[in-house]
């Protein structure tokens, strides 16, 4: 299996991947440089219907593969990185949060219900990218990873994408943060986004101060940053 290593520097962060006669996926512009003998690989035409998907699930429409035995290095960022394991299982991870993964995981697409994606603030179609399988995926955070496991009917509503991926069996929906109507103009909280167990969820809860700085003063620090919260 490949490994991936996330390394510290000069307050940035980036991934390096280890592959010993093996393949991995990244996001597309993601690479930074490699060493060894690896070859890389990417489509050439598209299906309109792949190329529709793509663009509504903000995500890019080719990702590449590096194949063969040495190091990929990608792109650093001011934000973060984790690395989530699967074992023969599926996530859903916010728009933008995939950055790389083992070559045995499926990369897919997951539709969320009309209704929960209107009342979302999404748009008709809201499309989040959905992994499979087994092995390691690298997805992107503003600051650190806290998981928490959600038993049966156990319930966490964030206001914003402070969730940036959860378990397919994981229930989400869109509510009111307070039970009475008029409650939404006095507690000054909006609708909030419900995640109900059973299953494990990845949450956001603080950014980097580094990260927090840029993008509160409007500058877009990095690429791999770009899409949470």
């Amino acid at each position: 299996m490949a490994e991936f290593e996330v390394h510290r520097l000069e307050g940035t962060q980036y991934v390096d991947a280890h592959l010993d006669d093996e393949t991995i996926r990244a996001e597309a512009g993601a690479l930074s440089y490699y060493s060894g003998d690896i070859e890389i690989r990417s489509g050439l035409l598209p299906s309109p219907r792949k190329v529709l998907r793509s663009l509504l699930a903000e995500e890019a429409v080719y990702r590449p593969t590096y194949t063969g035995t040495g190091v990929v290095t990608l792109e650093s960022s001011l934000g973060g990185f984790h690395i989530l394991e699967l074992r023969d299982d599926s996530w859903i991870l916010e728009p933008g949060t995939y950055w790389a993964s083992e070559g045995a995981v499926d990369l897919g697409f997951f539709r969320e219900r009309f209704l929960t994606a209107l009342w979302g603030g999404e748009g008709l179609i809201y499309l989040q990218t959905k992994v499979s399988g087994s092995g390691k995926v690298v997805v992107t955070t503003r600051g650190p990873v806290e998981e928490l496991s959600l038993e049966a009917g156990e319930e966490l509503a964030a206001e914003g994408r402070y969730v940036i991926c959860r378990e397919a069996r994981v229930a989400f929906t869109i509510r009111r943060a307070t039970k009475n109507w008029l409650g939404r103009f006095t507690s000054g909280e909006g609708l909030v986004r419900v995640y109900q167990g059973p299953g494990k969820i990845l949450l956001n809860p603080a950014p980097y101060w580094r990260y927090k700085i840029f993008t509160e003063h409007g500058s877009n620090p990095d690429y791999p940053a770009r899409a949470t919260i």
